[in-house]
């Protein structure tokens, strides 16, 4: 098995917000983030796959196809985006755009058209939200 990583980059803002609790507490739990105009970052997305190398072409997925996949599933709908406001897991479902939900969300957004790809899966995703802050997902299993 071997695994293969491409990265993406998007921009996005957000805030974090628990619509349960009361302004108090949300300040009180999340400073500045909780500030209801948001604030943004330039995040870094990781997908790595797995899988065997086809011994025809070598690949474990081409990388044109993925990085078409992960402009459609992802960064189409994150790039340039509120994500409290414009991406229905965020918006509809009321969940914090943190990056760890982040990194849940775009594997989900991923995990199907991987998986059609033949032989590969998906197997880490990370989303960085500065240079030294990162969340990894790998999955439920």
């Amino acid at each position: 098995m071997i695994e293969l990583t491409r990265r993406a980059t998007f921009s996005a803002s957000h805030y974090y917000w628990n619509e349960a609790w009361s302004q108090e507490k949300n300040e009180a739990v999340f400073g500045r983030c909780a500030r209801r105009n948001g604030h943004g970052h330039n995040y870094t997305l990781e997908v790595t796959v797995a899988g065997e190398a086809d011994p025809v072409t070598g690949f474990v997925v081409d990388l044109k196809w993925l990085k078409d996949v992960i402009e459609h599933e992802v960064l189409a709908a994150y790039d340039h985006r509120h994500l409290n406001l414009e991406v229905p897991e965020f918006s509809e479902q009321k969940l914090i755009p943190t990056t760890e939900n982040i990194a849940i969300s775009a594997w989900k957004r991923l995990e199907l058209a991987v998986s059609k790809a033949g032989g590969a899966r998906l197997s880490r995703l990370r989303v960085y939200e500065t240079p030294e802050i990162f969340a990894e997902y790998r999955g439920e299993k």
